[in-house]
């Protein structure tokens, strides 16, 4: 869960002293072994906000007390200007009533509920040794099994203000960043948040004739549907953090949160409820100051200055400044520069969060995100734009493709998102304005090299172009589009997408590297890179969508080959009945070639079960063969073979690549960590594992984004340049791991070792002796030797 953190600031007109932020008294509730006493010292160790822990294991100088004396204590630190945790079971609502009174209406009460199985809890507390209040082994089982009928938990009406719920270790850690981000003048929006389970699922219209629409905002007598967090006023320098806010269900048309009387904007008859959510808004991030290197004191001029002008042409619609990091430089200067010109907040705020989850993970709808785009409206690079594109899935780039194939700087381009996107589906975004600025990074093309008089006047274009376009946006679309994704959020988690055919052929048109357009040169236009592409597609957890794996056409060239080698003779090196070799057409190294096998319905190394071991182990062995021929011809080379765990192409194939990296086509970050990173399978640890256990566990594609390291002595580097140019010169040994069961291949040695001979259906021609080493594959699980 990405942090978030609401920074908006309101001059207040009527001239009032802000209102200081309320301490918390925040409620853990847990069968003991759930955690709570771990919930509580790892926010107190990262957050900046004071705290106190207020334990009954411990309350009695160290040893065990009562309930009257963690009251004591705990309205004494509140005094002393403290937020308190009550680190105490509380699984019922009668244990909990007590502290809900600890400062009257000074305080805001929260509850963290730590709702893990009783197996789980039972597991770790018997284990744990020296535990606080002495309740360990078979005691601490009784315990837990004696509370688990009693547990009851928290609702809204106790008088609870806010209420998360934590189910796995996941949810645990969004909600440790959740308070330990908290700083003293920060606060939290009220509701339920994470609870998975809802058993009151009625209209709002119902509920308002049933007259079931109680002031806390609960429907009925206890819904557990989740609220959405709206943020009211706040007050100037004030900062609401929304970090981590689950919401893995949504209201049914349940009574949403109440907004301040100044966030009460009717844009619509169509509705009586006066929801943030039916309010047009556009979030956007601030443009040419990350990669493009903008002078930041001049982007703040200019964004205040767009905004001031085009806020009295939006009507009651919004802007809202997005940015992922906490203290953002650009978001603080905005902030100041903005209330000097006491801009409306209610239009125009800052917000510190992932542009992507806004809605999901801040509680903040925006129908319109801007992209900060390349030139070439592809995905790709870092920050923002792959963010987005990734986020809303492949029917973003389609629909882009059909409106625009290029952008110049200062210009956008407005592209409503289809149906079957995530982020439409997820978020509730229904159009993405791309929209490009001015470079002043001499490492990127088109740079003005300090040419500030241009590049504000750029700049200030791109800001024009963007707002129009949201204006175009309201005026064309009006409310319905926001209601319509509203609605869809609102029928409870994601809208079950049912794809139409134009969403069908933008999962598999898509494609998410530039060199993905290139087409491999003597193939008839279809071939492309087997290693400098990948396909960063969304994991969906939620079964109403039901999104299957499909091939694009380019992505379909491997295949091709290994099914009609024929057809391409001119790239094949080598061909079996079991496997084709061929050189990769961009390359990453030196040497660079492919082992494809021949198998018509292995896609991927995910598709590979234990049936499949010999193909892998002749794969391996071919493999090797080529890579023993290049040693030959130049013994300073070493080579890795192995697998991407998420492959851009289609039909399973082996990489075999030198180390050297010494190409021209290894051009990013991506490229770079799909072959140094463990998103890269070694062919041995692979044929291991599918003999061990029968398939192949896939790595995590987030290691793709991991910053550049040298793969030989770790050293990170800010770009792929200065990483090119360290490791031209890098003497540093290999790894470790790397030096073992044949990882590594180079002219002093595979370290693979073997006792008993190859099967003669694996021999694949290859020679038993090489620079004095026996090269022979497992031939059963025994074999490997560690």
């Amino acid at each position: 869960m990405d942090s978030m953190e609401i920074d908006r600031e309101k001059t207040p007109s009527t001239g009032e002293e802000k209102k200081e932020t309320k301490p918390i008294v925040l409620v853990l509730v847990g069968l003991p072994g759930s955690g709570k006493s771990t919930f509580c010292e790892e926010v107190m160790r990262i957050s900046s906000r004071p705290w106190a822990r207020v334990c009954q294991d411990t309350i009695n100088n160290g040893k065990a007390g009562n309930k009257i004396q963690c009251l004591s204590v705990a309205a004494t630190a509140l005094k002393d200007g403290k937020s308190v945790f009550i680190d105490r079971c509380n699984i019922d609502r009668e244990q909990r009533a007590d502290f809900l009174k600890l400062g009257g209406q000074q305080t805001e009460k929260h509850a963290v509920v730590l709702d893990h199985p009783a197996k789980l809890c039972i597991s770790r507390s018997v284990k744990r040794i020296g535990h606080e209040g002495n309740l360990q082994g078979g005691k601490a089982a009784a315990v837990v099994n004696q509370m688990v009928p009693k547990k009851e938990l928290p609702k809204l009406s106790e008088g609870f203000d806010r209420i998360t719920f934590c189910y796995d270790e996941r949810d645990v850690k969004e909600a440790i960043n959740v308070y330990g981000s908290l700083g003293p003048l920060d606060s939290l929006p009220s509701g339920v948040f994470g609870q998975k389970k809802s058993d009151a699922k009625i209209q709002l219209g119902i509920m308002k004739f049933l007259k079931k629409v109680d002031p806390s905002g609960n429907a009925g007598s206890e819904p557990t549907v989740c609220q959405k967090p709206i943020p009211n006023e706040i007050s100037v320098g004030e900062d609401t953090v929304l970090q981590g806010t689950k919401m893995d269900s949504h209201p049914s048309g349940g009574a949403l949160e109440k907004v301040g009387k100044s966030n009460e904007l009717d844009i619509t008859s169509t509705s009586d409820a006066n929801s943030a959510d039916s309010i047009p808004t556009l979030a956007f991030p601030s443009i040419s100051t990350a990669d493009f290197q903008f002078n930041l004191e001049k982007a703040s001029d200019i964004i205040v200055e767009k905004v001031e002008e085009f806020i009295s042409r939006i009507g009651k619609a919004r802007l809202v400044l997005v940015d992922l990091s906490q203290g953002s430089k650009i978001l603080s200067l905005v902030k100041t520069k903005a209330a000097r010109k006491n801009i409306d907040s209610n239009k125009f705020f800052t917000f510190v969060g992932d542009i992507t989850r806004l809605r999901s993970q801040g509680g903040l709808h925006c129908n319109v995100i801007a992209n900060a785009a390349n030139w070439r409206l592809k995905p790709g690079g870092g920050g923002v734009n792959a963010a987005i594109f990734k986020a809303a899935g492949s029917a973003l780039e389609i629909a882009t493709k059909e409106r625009a194939v290029t952008l110049s700087p200062g210009k956008s381009v407005i592209v409503p998102l289809p149906s079957s996107s995530l982020l439409f589906a997820r978020e509730g975004v229904t159009h993405v304005i791309h929209v490009l600025g001015p470079n002043m990074n001499p490492m990127r093309p088109d740079c003005l090299k300090d040419d500030y008089v241009q590049g504000c006047k750029i700049l200030r274009e791109a800001y024009s172009s963007l707002f129009e376009g949201f204006v175009s946006v309201v005026r064309s679309h009006g409310v319905a589009s926001i209601h319509n994704s509203r609605r869809s959020l609102e029928s409870g988690g994601f809208q079950e997408v049912i794809p139409t055919n134009d969403d069908q052929k933008a999962k598999r048109e898509a494609d998410y590297e530039s060199e993905k357009n290139k087409k491999y040169k003597g193939l008839g236009g279809d071939l492309k890179s087997g290693g400098s592409s990948f396909m960063d597609e969304e994991k969906i957890q939620d079964k109403s969508i039901n999104i299957t794996k499909s091939w694009a056409s380019w992505a379909q060239a491997l295949h091709d080959v290994a099914m009609h080698p024929n057809k391409h003779k001119s790239v094949v090196l080598e061909i079996s009945d079991d496997v084709l070799v061929m050189n990769d057409a961009y390359p990453k190294a030196q040497r660079h070639l492919l082992v494809l096998a021949r198998a018509d319905g292995l896609d991927s190394i995910a598709d590979v079960r234990r049936e499949h071991s010999p193909l892998l182990k002749t794969m391996h062995a071919v493999g090797l063969k080529w890579a023993e021929k290049f040693l030959n011809e130049n013994k300073s080379l070493s080579f890795r073979l192995g697998y991407h765990s998420v492959p851009s192409m289609r039909q399973l194939h082996l990489h075999v690549i030198s180390q050297d990296f010494d190409s021209n086509h290894l051009k990013n970050k991506k490229h770079w960590n799909s072959f140094t990173t463990t998103f890269f399978l070694n062919s041995v640890d692979v044929i291991k594992e599918v003999e061990d256990v029968g398939r192949v566990t896939s790595k995590d594609d987030k290691c793709l984004t991991m910053e550049l390291r040298c793969h030989r002595c770790r050293s990170a580097h800010p770009n792929i340049p200065r990483l090119k140019s360290h490791i031209s010169s890098c003497q540093a040994p290999f790894p470790a791991d790397l030096l073992q069961n044949g990882r590594l291949v180079s002219s002093t040695g595979c370290f693979c070792y073997q006792t008993k001979p190859w099967p003669k259906s694996l021999a694949v021609g290859l020679k038993t002796s090489w620079f004095g080493f026996r090269l022979e594959l497992f031939k059963d699980v025994d074999d490997a030797l560690p």
